[in-house]
C-alpha cells in the first residue's frame, strides 16, 4: 500500500464494526470535551446564552477536529477522497479542507463576519453530508477521517450526525 490508499482500498463494511459504544470512545470524548470547554468560555462573558454557546461549542470543536486532520495531512487526504463528492475529483480538496475547518473555528470564537461564517458552514457540511450518505448507502468500511489517521472510527452515521449537527446549529445561528 505505500502509506497511501485508493477508492479500491475500501471494503464492505464488517456486521460488527461500529456497533459497540467503546469504537466511539475517541469520538465521544472530543464531543464532550469540546462541549466541556464551550460552556467554560461561554461562561466567561458573564452568563451562558444559547448563541456563545453555540459560537463556543463550534468553534472548539472545529479547531480540535481540524487539529486532528493537520496532524497527517496525507492520512486524511486519502480517506476523505475514498467519499467526499469533491475530493474525489479534486483531490487538492482534501487538503486544502482541515484548513477551512480551521479558518471556520476562528471565526466561530471571534464572532467574526457571523453571517458569512453561518452560510459556509451550512455550504461545507451539507455538500460533506452527502457524501457520507452517498458512502454509507455503499456500505464502505472505512476509518472516519474527520477524526484525522490519528484516531480510528468507523465512517457512520454518527459521521452524518456531526455533519447534520454543524449544519442544524449553523442554521439555528442564521435564524433564530
Amino acid at each position: 500500500m505505500g502509506g497511501s490508499l485508493s477508492s479500491n482500498d475500501a471494503k464492505v463494511r464488517d456486521q460488527e464494526r461500529g456497533e459497540m459504544l467503546a469504537d466511539y470512545w475517541p469520538l465521544i470524548s472530543l464531543v464532550g470535551g469540546s462541549a466541556l470547554a464551550a460552556w467554560a468560555i461561554a461562561d466567561g462573558f458573564a452568563s451562558v446564552d444559547m448563541r456563545t454557546f453555540m459560537h463556543a461549542y463550534m468553534g472548539v470543536f472545529l479547531l480540535v477536529f481540524a487539529l486532528l486532520k493537520i496532524f497527517n495531512l496525507n492520512g486524511f487526504q486519502d480517506g476523505f477522497v475514498m467519499y467526499d463528492l469533491l475530493a474525489k475529483r479534486v483531490r487538492a480538496y482534501g487538503y486544502v479542507y482541515p484548513f477551512i475547518e480551521l479558518a471556520l473555528a476562528i471565526m466561530y470564537l471571534n464572532f467574526m463576519a457571523p453571517e458569512f461564517t453561518y452560510w459556509a458552514t451550512v455550504g461545507v457540511f451539507s455538500f460533506g453530508a452527502i457524501g457520507v450518505v452517498i458512502a454509507l448507502r455503499q456500505g464502505l468500511d472505512i476509518n472516519c477521517p474527520c477524526m484525522g489517521s490519528v484516531l480510528s472510527v468507523p465512517l457512520s452515521t454518527v459521521t452524518l450526525t456531526e455533519d447534520i449537527g454543524m449544519l442544524v446549529m449553523a442554521l439555528l445561528l442564521l435564524f433564530v
